[in-house]
């Protein structure tokens, strides 16, 4: 017979072999001396295998995590290998007032690895460095665009590590951009541990898109697969999207404040000099057209008309084939619907 897994300890609380169970961490107090925790679900399979984080709402007012992993969480999962710990909501108190940061404006993913000692933010990255990412070999930290600002879905990863690299096109997205460390972000902890990290970024904040959620939970699901956690996918059934990589990107910014008018959409292919919107007064009285700076694939978009001198509008990926970034967002519409679509019940 195969070997069994051990129990695994969160919190202080014991997970058995083939158990799943909630674990709600203590985090602080709220004003009113209401307790507040971060919200656990742990998986652990029967068999021994790595151990996979799912993390989401590092910033409290992006979503579409939540909803991921609430679908991951509903899956059988039969067969599991090792074990899923999965965090729908790291930044709780961003999350109960619907905005980025903490309650003292820090930024938690900038905040990492933390300590025992420090602010709030440095408080949670820690009890979320001890009590999770120390147990995992692997983690997937799931983002959006921030307030009025759209992603394509798109992975980012630093690809010189070979199993980061694999990973990341094992996930599935049309993009994946070559993406260095951030001081203080929970990838950049999380490398210093040696655990490959990715970031799934899609959609935007405060809002769910569906074709994000679906493309979301479905690239974890073939991370999973790549890692011997899950059966591989069955014979026969290919693969909606083949990632492009993307050497880097770059935001296209307002010339002069105004209202903007937005004359693409995301993943759209352009090439040099092209036409991304305009920038009028609220009169028309003066016209600026806002150009593609080089060719490739739009993979970020602002979506608020009123702009100010310097606001990033438009995120534009520069990549080898661009045309084959192009296919790779067309199939991953096809296969999983275009994005903005209505959440499905």
């Amino acid at each position: 017979m195969p070997p069994a897994a051990a129990p695994l300890q969160i919190g202080g609380v014991t997970v058995a072999p083939g158990e799943r169970r909630g674990i709600a961490l203590p985090v602080g107090m709220l004003h009113t001396h209401v307790p507040v925790e971060m919200p656990v679900w742990v998986i652990h399979g029967r068999r021994p295998g790595p151990r996979l984080f799912i993390s989401a709402a590092i910033h409290g007012d992006e979503l579409n995590g939540i909803e991921i992993i609430r679908r991951i969480r509903a899956r059988p999962l039969r067969g599991l290998r090792g074990t899923l710990l999965l965090v729908p909501v790291v930044n709780v108190f961003g999350l109960l007032q619907h905005t980025r940061y903490l309650p003292d404006r820090r930024d938690l993913n900038r905040s990492f690895p933390g300590s025992e000692r420090g602010s709030l933010a440095a408080r949670l990255a820690h009890l979320f460095m001890r009590e999770i990412v120390a147990r995992c070999t692997h983690g997937i930290d799931l983002h959006t665009g921030a307030v009025h600002r759209s992603n394509l879905p798109q992975v980012r990863a630093q690809l010189d590590d070979p199993a980061t690299r694999e990973l990341a096109l094992a996930f599935g997205a049309p993009v994946v951009l070559d993406s260095r460390l951030r001081d203080g972000s929970l990838r950049e902890a999380a490398a210093e541990k040696g655990i490959p990290t990715l970031i799934y970024e899609a959609g935007e904040a405060l809002r769910f898109d569906e074709m994000s959620i679906r493309v979301g939970a479905a690239g974890i699901i073939e991370v999973m697969r790549r890692l011997d956690m899950l059966r591989p996918r069955p014979e026969g059934r290919a693969r909606p999207v083949r990632p492009v990589i993307a050497d880097s990107s770059h935001w296209v910014r307002a010339p002069a404040g105004g209202i903007l008018r937005t004359a693409i959409r995301l993943g759209q292919r352009v090439k040099p000099g092209e036409l991304l919107g305009r920038i009028s007064d609220p009169a028309g009285d003066r016209d600026l057209r806002v150009d593609a700076p080089h060719e490739g694939i739009v993979i970020g978009r602002n979506s608020l008309p009123l702009v100010n001198e310097g606001d990033g509008l438009f995120h534009v990926a520069r990549m080898a084939r661009p045309g084959e970034a192009l296919a790779a967002v067309e199939a991953i519409s096809g296969a999983f619907g275009e994005p903005g679509a209505v959440i499905s019940p």
